[in-house]
């Protein structure tokens, strides 16, 4: 099973961290470890080796069948799933990387560093390229965003990942962040929605 994350999806997101940094023309990929996944309501263990943990909520695809350099127009048919997913990132680990020009893993993929909600299937929406989906923190809405925002939509995204790599039945696209990142803390208590069906919720510890 494979984690795709596609930064800087979303141009409001680009904009809150400097979009001239950013070439959109082409999606942007990062991996990470099948350890990272976190499901089923269990907690995420705030790190004790970064001062600074930055949670992004995004909607997460879930591959259904095997593909390779699936062409755009049939993408649809290699996804049948939904969910809210959060991204967990070391922001001040993930500096000290980038100031060094290595590679970003110890601060993007590290164990429980991708939490995922209850699937939803495609069939119960008219549109997943229209749906509203936000992330709560302490019953208090943080973030929130719409697919139709999206730089790269959702077939494009899966065709262009298939290039590179196989897609195989189980596999777990996030599709971006719709804006920019917030901190989580120890007793934080996790809650995301797609449009206003509740798919996520865990607590920080």
């Amino acid at each position: 099973m494979k984690i795709f994350v596609i930064p800087n999806n979303y141009e409001l997101y680009n904009k809150s961290c400097g979009d001239t940094l950013y070439n959109t023309e082409k999606p942007m990929v990062y991996t990470k470890a099948d350890s990272a996944l976190l499901k089923d309501r269990k907690p995420f263990f705030v790190p004790d080796w970064s001062q600074e943990v930055d949670a992004e909520a995004q909607l997460a695809v879930r591959v259904c069948r095997l593909g390779k350099s699936v062409p755009p127009r049939f993408a649809h048919r290699y996804y049948d799933a939904v969910t809210v997913g959060v991204s967990f990132t070391t922001r001040d680990i993930l500096r000290q990387l980038v100031a060094a020009g290595q590679p970003w893993e110890l601060a993007t993929g590290f164990d429980g560093s991708a939490a995922i909600g209850e699937w939803v299937s495609v069939d119960k929406f008219r549109d997943v390229q229209g749906l509203h989906f936000r992330l709560d923190i302490n019953a208090a809405t943080v973030l929130e965003g719409r697919t139709s925002d999206m730089l790269h939509h959702i077939d494009e995204l899966v065709a262009y990942v298939s290039r590179f790599y196989t897609l195989k039945t189980g596999d777990i696209l996030y599709t971006g962040a719709p804006v920019a990142p917030v901190s989580v803390h120890i007793d934080d208590h996790l809650e995301g929605y797609v449009e206003d069906r509740k798919v996520l919720e865990f607590n920080c510890k």
